[in-house]
């Protein structure tokens, strides 16, 4: 892989664009100050381990923490584009108001997806979706059906609400087992609350196509509801792959789930969705909590809008992802096809001191993975972050056997 000086984000969010970020980031910085609040860098836990005993984790600084090439949590490195930096700081002057106008999101949301705001239930991030499809469709005992690895918040939530959840084994080639899903839906089918898609699946990247999703949702029970984690659906582009929207307006049990915090870089602005019959929708919204903030509401609607930065953002991590795979396989490392901003690296070793050395070296990598725990998952960064990996990568875990060690740089 080349230095990335191919790679120009000033052609994506212009230097220019720093005024209203600066505002922006000037504003927040005084509204926490007033308050008394102190950052924590709950982001750095994933790359660390809770010590034994209880003691509490030991946070890096500020400039520490952000002196670290992120590539542990799947986030977009570039930031929210100058759009929704205009509209979020605007926004802002609603932030001590409790019936602020928030700038028609949900509206815009049914707009984009073709359907009706009754079909629209927003939450703080999809991970509130998710806990609230997870509370809603256990309650009596009823189970969760899905695939390990995948997201596995949607299983520890269903058992920390004294549900159960049924995991099973991905493919030889680390794709979700459909016809497996199907058959356990259709043994356990009076206890099957609802099954568990995510489709690309974290943390492996791998899409379940259309033509499996058509035979996962015409092979169980119709009426059991189905769970379509589509966080990831905006890096996608394999025409095997569609979104499941259309199995909502066909009235079918399904629950599509989106994100703001891929994409569109909202992450810790905390912004997401669902899109269900009317019936699943009133099913779950006595369960959502609906701490939603005013700034990301308007930030949300300029983020629908900006679809020429998104583009840009997926073409560059597309390429810069290619690329890194193939300087791995350069090494010697074979990495599991995605279709994400993130890929999976078979490191031939226990993962966890893998995990450790990274940060030592100032990267940060995901967690591991039970049961691939010989795989390394990276998040795409930006090009200074990615050639900081390449390089921490090589000096890590050198040349395996059969690899040319050159590592084209």
């Amino acid at each position: 892989m080349e230095d990335g000086g191919d790679f120009h984000w000033e052609a994506i969010v212009d230097e220019q664009n720093t005024v209203s970020r600066r505002r922006f980031v000037g504003g927040v910085a005084t509204a926490v100050g007033v308050m008394g609040l102190r950052p924590s860098i709950d982001l750095f836990a994933q790359a660390t381990q809770q010590p034994q005993g209880g003691a509490a984790r030991v946070r890096p600084s500020l400039d520490e923490y952000d002196s670290y090439a992120k590539l542990s949590f799947n986030e977009n490195p570039y930031g929210p584009s100058d759009s929704v930096m205009k509209a979020m700081t605007k926004a802002f002057k609603y932030a001590n108001r409790y019936g602020y106008p928030d700038g028609g999101i949900t509206d815009e949301i049914a707009k984009l997806h073709g359907v009706k705001t009754e079909n629209i239930l927003l939450g703080a991030g999809s991970g509130e979706i998710l806990d609230v499809v997870g509370t809603t469709f256990t309650q009596g005992g009823k189970k969760v059906i899905g695939v390990e690895p995948s997201y596995s918040q949607v299983y520890q939530h269903v058992t920390s609400v004294k549900a159960e959840a049924i995991t099973l084994p991905l493919t030889a080639d680390y794709r979700q087992d459909i016809p497996a899903l199907i058959k356990a839906a259709r043994k356990h089918y009076r206890d099957v609350g609802f099954i568990y898609l995510c489709n690309p699946n974290n943390p492996t990247g791998r899409i379940v196509t259309k033509s499996e999703v058509k035979q996962l949702l015409d092979g169980i029970p119709e009426d059991v509801p189905v769970l379509i984690d589509e966080a990831y659906h905006h890096f996608v582009d394999n025409s095997d792959y569609a979104t499941s929207v259309p199995y909502v307006l066909e009235g079918r049990p399904v629950i599509v789930t989106r994100t703001f915090s891929k994409i569109a870089a909202l992450a810790g602005m905390r912004l997401g969705y669902a899109v269900a019959p009317r019936e699943l929708i009133q099913k779950m919204r006595p369960y959502s909590i609906g701490s939603i903030n005013a700034v990301v509401k308007w930030g949300g609607v300029a983020a629908l809008q900006d679809t020429e930065s998104q583009a840009k953002v997926k073409k560059v991590t597309i390429e810069l992802r290619q690329q890194t795979i193939a300087y791995l396989k350069t090494l010697g490392y074979d990495s599991i096809p995605s279709d994400t901003n993130f890929f999976m690296v078979h490191v031939k070793r226990p993962v966890q001191p893998v995990i450790a050395a990274f940060q030592k070296k100032g990267v940060l990598v995901g967690r591991p993975f039970p049961p691939m725990l010989e795989h390394l998952r990276v998040s795409i960064g930006n090009p200074d972050e990615m050639q900081r990996f390449n390089a921490a990568f090589k000096d890590v875990m050198g040349a395996a056997s059969g690899g040319s060690g050159n590592g084209g740089r």
